[in-house]
């Protein structure tokens, strides 16, 4: 008999396929709680792997207050980034291969040594000098046209976050009061909305610590060479129509993408 992690994993992998509007899971399906939200999500990223590569990282999300206050969730959640879902800087996304195309600008970070998960739990100064390179990130989600009026945390865990992506910018090797770069998004030009590194529950490290504790928890951890998007520093951007989207982390660097329909 399959277990219900199986059967709701297959179930959004189905879904995904068909582009069903995303939709919250009952408590008769059995996530009732984190750790039943999080084991559909292993899974779900166990049968993902398949096609789209092994986990090249991780992404946080609802770091910030802004990103909380629009999904009406208070806590952050993670998900699991696939080595083919891995871009760069100048690369051109192509709107119709989403069911509903999101972008979060964040401060991507790049582990340098492992953190196993028996040295947990970790304090913030311990994972920042586990941290080899900084960059801007775009992380591209797929919120399935989602009502964010109904959204819940246990849902949207268990859809891997909605991760559909990472954009990474050149990995910086120095970064000094990451917590004051500003963030700043420009499309066609014209800038349209900024943030901070400190608008991520403080410092981007923070959720990053967050991260690696949540992991030990659950039988994992950051290794070496993993790359973390730590958060959206401003609400999430929706392309309505074919764009450049430039965005400029003071201090660490800049990234560019362009949106096609």
């Amino acid at each position: 008999m399959a277990t219900f992690d199986d059967k709701l994993a297959r179930l959004l992998m189905q879904e995904h396929a068909a582009g069903t509007k995303f939709h919250p899971l009952s408590p008769e399906t059995g996530v009732t709680d984190l750790a039943s939200a999080y084991a559909v999500q292993r899974r779900y990223v166990a049968l993902m792997t398949e096609s789209a590569g092994a986990p090249a990282g991780y992404k946080i999300g609802l770091t910030s207050a802004r990103m909380q206050k629009m999904c009406n969730i208070d806590q952050p959640v993670a998900g699991v980034v696939l080595a083919s879902r891995v871009m760069h800087s100048g690369v051109v996304l192509q709107a119709r291969r989403y069911h509903h195309m999101g972008l979060e600008f964040e401060v991507g970070v790049r582990l340098g040594r492992d953190l196993p998960r028996g040295e947990a739990p970790f304090m913030m100064e311990r994972i920042a000098q586990a941290v080899d390179g900084v960059c801007p990130a775009v992380e591209v989600v797929d919120d399935r046209n989602a009502d964010y009026a109904t959204l819940e945390a246990l849902s949207l865990i268990a859809d891997n976050s909605w991760n559909a992506g990472a954009v990474l910018g050149a990995f910086s090797k120095s970064w000094d009061n990451l917590e004051a770069a500003t963030g700043i998004v420009a499309l066609n030009g014209q800038e349209i909305d900024r943030g901070y590194g400190r608008d991520v529950l403080g410092h981007p490290f923070v959720p990053l610590t967050w991260l690696a504790n949540h992991l030990a928890e659950t039988g994992g951890a950051l290794r070496a060479g993993d790359v973390v998007l730590t958060g959206s520093l401003i609400p999430t951007r929706f392309p309505k129509e074919p764009g450049a989207f430039r965005y400029g982390l003071s201090g660490v660097g800049t990234i560019e993408l362009s949106v096609e329909f």
